[in-house]
């Protein structure tokens, strides 16, 4: 079966607070929450909120390298993705490994 590949996408201008809400959210599989908050930003929003909502999750101390229930990292599950090299060099300009 094959990944859906950003299947949501909003663009225009968001506020810090629609960022925000991107931010703090919970795992209901055993997920780390820090990578389950960066990929559902991912599939929402377009490479410049992206680089937005990235630089304000690290600036609040969330975890780049965290990972799926299946041990991938954020960085691996988003350049797998045929849409995700722009979000992947976001990714690792801020850190991630």
């Amino acid at each position: 079966m094959q990944k859906k590949d950003k299947e949501k996408v909003f663009g225009g201008d968001w506020t810090e607070e629609q960022l925000r809400a991107f931010i703090d959210v919970e795992s209901h599989d055993g997920t780390e929450a820090d990578y389950t908050a960066v990929i559902r930003a991912y599939r929402h929003m377009v490479p410049a909120t992206f680089q937005q909502y990235i630089n304000l999750f690290v600036a609040e101390g969330h975890n780049l390298n965290a990972k799926s229930l299946e041990g991938e990292s954020l960085l691996a599950t988003i350049s797998s993705h045929a849409q995700g090299a722009e979000y992947a060099e976001i990714l690792k300009a801020a850190g991630a490994e």
